[in-house]
């Protein structure tokens, strides 16, 4: 008989993750029992606090394992602990990307809480079960009622983030993708203008992510059929001692790829990328590019390098493919968008793919030089600035509006440089991060992510990333001419003026994008600290 083995949780490693979903709880029970007029500020509250904490909690264990220093697990290539009975990995890279949610996750939290921009109510809607234009969702806007529910759904859509790249089980990847994705499908749907083309988005988001999943969880399903494990390190153990049943391993990764594929919108996996983010709420559309990304690229680093990492030359073809196919798509389909949030969202398929040829690195820390970048961390300081550029970016489009609210037609765009030069001028300062232009984040993340695919013998897939990048930056370029040397028309949006907590988001993404182009070497640093995955 089988020994009953008591269940060890460390707590101490896992209570960032802890104190996300605990105040989830709590936020819902305020929903549940608080009186209606005291839940907004209740809710934000709660929600600023508990991420802060969280963030400080993290800052805490990272401290502490740099205080101990490097603690060998197993074979001895990596630091920190396998927590939870082994389902969940706490190392460098996973507390890295904790911080990277969380501090996109207090940004958007601040523009969730924006009020002043629709004169008082958020851009969410004050009843979501009512029909558009109904005399039920006009009373609720008449008593300026508003969906709180939406801070709830957003802690829980961290946890999820938070735990979907620290999984070290198949089994815990899919609650941890489940968690983070069926908020986010309900946000999707709660535009207060707009209703229709917000609650069409949610329903392609979601029956989109429901077939991504599925594929997902048929190919977790045949993995464990090949390696008799859900675990990691024993998948990766088996992938290296089988010779047989090459075809069952080749069609579960594949089928896991697809799953992973949807949540970074990388092409052909990306047809719900435009509508979601042009129909979704915009602070959503901040919080859910930015964030999602990080996390679902954490997930796709851990599982490809770990997991399968045994069988790279099985699936790196793949991913030389997908990575080729999103930067051309993205791009190409840019050229002609007429909607900024469109033309955003097509813009970060073709960054999918830039991250996807950091990605093709796959060499080990340790085979490297003490001044060359791995590709595990090149990848993670693009994630970095990306998630910062584009939550600022969406940001500044939530300002730009007319009598009807925010609009995001391009044409309407024209002479907001003269309009409201600051804002513009940020805007614009975003676009070339994106292109990649020096002194920006986006110029510093994108020599990371080519060199080491470079360094690893991906030298066409860089050469298509460069051309990408410099038909990109004609795209971008388009808009700021439209905005400084378009003379403004008779229906020409206007900028309109946030509270002070979307200014500070505004501001710190703003200053983090120029910061990390000029001096990128002190996150570079934390980064090389940060050690491998655990295997």
């Amino acid at each position: 008989m089988n020994e009953f083995v008591k269940p060890s949780i460390e707590y101490f490693e896992l209570a960032p993750l802890l104190v996300v979903f605990g105040a989830a709880c709590i936020a819902v029970l305020v929903e549940a029992f608080m009186p209606r007029a005291h839940r907004f500020v209740t809710q934000v509250a709660l929600t600023f606090v508990a991420l802060a904490v969280a963030l400080a909690l993290v800052v805490v264990v990272a401290l502490d394992y740099a205080d101990v220093g490097p603690v060998a697990f197993t074979d001895g290539r990596g630091f920190g602990v396998v927590a939870a009975m082994g389902s969940v990995a706490v190392d460098g890279p996973t507390l890295f990307l904790w911080g990277v949610i969380l501090v996109l996750a207090l940004l958007g939290t601040a523009l969730f809480a924006e009020r002043r921009l629709d004169g008082g109510l958020s851009a969410f809607a004050g009843q979501a079960a009512s029909a558009p234009g109904s005399d039920a969702e006009n009373d609720a806007a008449r008593e300026r009622w508003e969906h709180t529910e939406v801070y709830p759904l957003l802690l829980f859509a961290v946890t999820g983030m938070l735990l979907f790249p620290a999984a070290n089980d198949l089994l815990v990847l899919f609650v941890a993708l489940e968690v983070l994705s069926l908020p986010l499908y309900l946000l999707a749907g709660l535009a207060r203008r707009r209703r229709l083309l917000s609650q069409e988005a949610a329903l392609k988001y979601f029956l989109l992510g429901a077939f991504s999943s599925a594929f997902f969880l048929y190919g977790a399903a045949l993995l464990y059929g090949y390696a008799g494990s859900m675990q990691f390190g024993e998948i990766s153990d088996a992938i290296a001692n089988r010779t047989d049943a090459k075809g069952l391993l080749l069609v579960a990764i594949g089928l896991l790829a697809v799953g992973l594929f949807f949540k970074i919108g990388a092409a052909p996996f990306h047809a719900w990328s435009p509508d979601v983010y042009q129909g979704s709420p915009t602070p959503l559309t901040a919080f859910m590019a930015a964030a999602t990304k990080v996390a679902a690229f954490g997930a796709i680093l851990r599982l490809f390098y770990v997991a399968l990492g045994n069988d790279r030359t099985s699936w790196l073809p793949v991913f030389w493919i997908v990575a080729i196919l999103s930067m051309v798509v993205g791009t190409v389909l840019a050229i002609g968008q007429s909607d900024v949030k469109r033309l955003l969202a097509y813009s970060s398929v073709a960054h999918a793919g830039f991250v996807l040829t950091g990605v093709l690195g796959v060499q080990s820390a340790s085979s490297l030089a003490p001044d060359e970048l791995s590709s595990a961390e090149a990848v993670l300081f693009y994630l970095t600035t990306y998630g910062l550029t584009t939550l600022g970016a969406f940001a500044v489009v939530s300002l730009v509006r007319d009598a009807g609210g925010e609009t995001t037609q391009l044409s309407r765009w024209a002479g907001l440089g003269k309009d409201s030069p600051l804002i513009a001028g940020i805007f614009a300062f975003f676009l070339l991060a994106m292109a990649g232009i020096p002194l920006t984040s986006g110029f510093t993340g994108k020599w990371a992510v080519f060199s080491v695919a470079l360094a690893a013998g991906a030298w066409p897939v860089v050469l298509v990333a460069v051309l990408m990048s410099a038909a990109a930056a004609w795209i971008y370029l388009k808009v700021i001419v439209l905005m400084y040397f378009r003379e403004p028309e008779a229906d020409s949006a206007s900028v309109a003026a946030p509270s002070i907590l979307t200014s500070v988001a505004i501001a710190v993404t703003a200053v983090a994008t120029l910061v990390l182009g000029i001096v990128p070497d002190p996150l570079l640093d934390v980064l090389a600290g940060a050690g491998e995955f655990l295997r």
